[in-house]
């Protein structure tokens, strides 16, 4: 019996989503294995570091020249090739013997991130239309959320009660399944013409990596000033400048070259097409759909990167306890593709009202959040049902937000139109992100000094148990509170750290808020009727430019 071609487009989309589904868990899930990762290789605290960081650097440096390769070479192709790499790397991740191997493995994997990431995209708004591009969508946010989640509890599960190296491991079979159906079930894009302007590429490289590198890095090494020695390939950072902030001036000037070098070729002044088409920001739910995207990032995870740290060292969960609660946002992003589902298909509410109704949603999970957590034993079901409505919110504005940002790009730059936007949406999240640590632990290591000096503790005292908490990330508070002469000031810390994060959940609310207001400047357009159908848009085949 044959398949009829949406049937088709809905089986290729399992493709899809497990693809963005490996890239995503990658990021969360080596944050929880890094300790048993120390423990087995004997790795120093540079290398963990890299390990941690080294692929979400090399991934965001990419994006935009994996997108133009994407409209040059096919979505298609790009994925599945992409899809391979990863694979191969998450092998040699898993039978690393060493730091150096181990670091090498996931500076590639950030590699395969970046040609899968764009290319889903690019695939989805290819292979769908109308109605059904904002449930395909649905399912792609959907999938983020839920892995963005599930990460931090099936390390913690492999760390505990199996290996690290299965972390990887896993990858392997999900790359199989990728592939099997991928290979038949995808359709390839329309390709466009051209090749990859090289300077723009290391200008885009450079510029992104720099930029990753010191948002990531700032609070480690300080955002201005240097705070601890930099080691990187035997050498060692020695300036007054925080590594950085230089890196962020640097990455400044680069991509001001970039900009000016897109504009000028986007207008006829280049041998190659420009890697970042300027005309595509002439689109306005384009240009302002990438706006609020940033936005919308500066809100939207840097939560979950500090909730586990609060979960255990101020509730006493363990690792996989804390992970396990997370799974809450996993859950509500799948009740979110249940509810935006009848939505889509019925005409009652368009991309864009999804993606505000999602964002009052991820606003009323982190003000209750931030309500819950100011008691340091705050119940878990109160905890659960904040991330919950959250996560709801996740699953509806992280997938709508796309759709929207990409409704009106043309196929032939669909890939570059997929980059561009996760582009400025990894940037948002890598920046909201540094704003919240860097928030988060200088709110712990101020309000715990000052309940330490109220105490009457002395100043200097007060300052060295305060920094004590906030460099072990909070780790310390456990053997203050185990120990009788230090109870008081555990409880102290404990009380500090949930300060902490309910400051930091309603900073992120008001981020999205931000981010909602944003979305009034984007057009609400209404996609079903006047967009050709998925069996109509399949009888009339794109010609494929050569």
């Amino acid at each position: 019996m044959a398949i009829s071609s949406g049937a088709r487009r809905w089986i290729g989309l399992i493709a899809v989503a497990l693809g963005v589904a490996l890239i995503v868990m990658d990021t969360t899930i080596v944050n929880v294995i890094t300790p048993s990762v120390i423990d087995d290789l004997g790795i120093d605290a540079t290398q963990a570091q890299w390990i941690q960081e080294g692929y979400t650097i090399v991934f965001a440096a990419l994006l935009l020249v994996a997108g133009r390769i994407s409209d040059l070479w096919g979505a298609k192709r790009l994925f599945l090739t992409g899809s391979v790499f990863f694979g191969a790397t998450s092998v040699l991740a898993g039978l690393a013997w060493n730091g150096e191997t181990l670091v090498a493995a996931r500076f590639l994997l950030g590699v395969g991130a970046a040609a899968i990431l764009p290319t889903s995209l690019a695939l989805l708004n290819h292979m769908f239309t109308g109605k059904a591009r904002g449930m395909a969508f649905a399912v792609w946010g959907t999938t983020i959320g839920a892995a963005t989640a599930v990460g931090p509890v099936l390390g913690g599960w492999l760390s505990e009660e199996s290996t690290w190296r299965w972390a990887f491991g896993l990858n392997v079979p999900l790359v199989i399944v990728i592939l099997a159906v991928g290979v038949t079930f995808l359709t390839e894009s329309t390709r466009s013409t051209g090749g990859v302007d090289v300077i723009s590429a290391i200008l885009s490289v450079l510029g992104l990596g720099l930029a990753a590198f010191g948002l990531v890095e700032g609070r480690t090494y300080g955002w201005i000033m240097s705070k601890e020695p930099f080691d990187v390939f035997g050498a060692t950072w020695d300036s007054g400048l925080s590594p950085a902030f230089v890196a962020l001036v640097l990455s400044v000037l680069l991509m001001g070259v970039f900009v000016r070098r897109q504009i000028i070729i986007s207008r006829g002044g280049g041998k190659h097409d420009p890697l970042m088409d300027m005309k595509l920001f002439s689109i306005t739910s384009f240009r302002n759909g990438n706006f609020a995207t940033v936005i919308i990032g500066l809100g939207e995870y840097g939560i979950i990167a500090v909730l586990p740290l609060w979960l255990q060292f101020t509730l006493g969960f363990t690792a996989l306890d804390a992970g396990a609660t997370l799974v809450v946002i996993a859950v509500g992003s799948f009740a979110a593709s249940i509810i935006s589902f009848p939505l889509a298909d019925s005409g009652k509410a368009t991309a864009l009202d999804l993606v505000r109704g999602g964002l009052v949603l991820e606003v009323l999970g982190l003000a209750g959040l931030g309500v819950v957590a100011w008691a340091t034993d705050a119940n878990w079901w109160f905890i659960a049902a904040a991330l919950f409505v959250y996560g709801v919110g996740v699953g509806l504005a992280t997938a709508q937000v796309t759709n929207v940002v990409l409704e009106e790009i043309p196929e032939s730059e669909g890939g570059q139109g997929s980059a561009i936007q996760s582009t400025f949406r990894q940037l948002g999240s890598a920046l909201g992100i540094a704003i919240l640590m860097t928030v988060f632990f200088s709110t712990l290591s101020t309000t715990l000094h000052d309940k330490l000096v109220d105490m009457g503790l002395a100043p200097a005292d007060a300052t060295r148990f305060s920094d004590g908490v906030t460099d072990s990330a909070g780790a310390a508070i456990h053997s203050l509170t185990q120990n009788p002469a230090t109870a008081q000031i555990g409880d102290a810390a404990q009380s500090a750290m949930s300060q902490a994060l309910a400051f930091g959940s309603f900073l992120g609310a008001g981020f999205l808020v931000l981010g909602l207001l944003a979305t009034l400047f984007i057009p609400n357009n209404t996609m079903s009727d006047d967009v050709a159908s998925d069996d109509e848009r399949d009888r009339t085949p794109s010609p494929t430019k050569q």
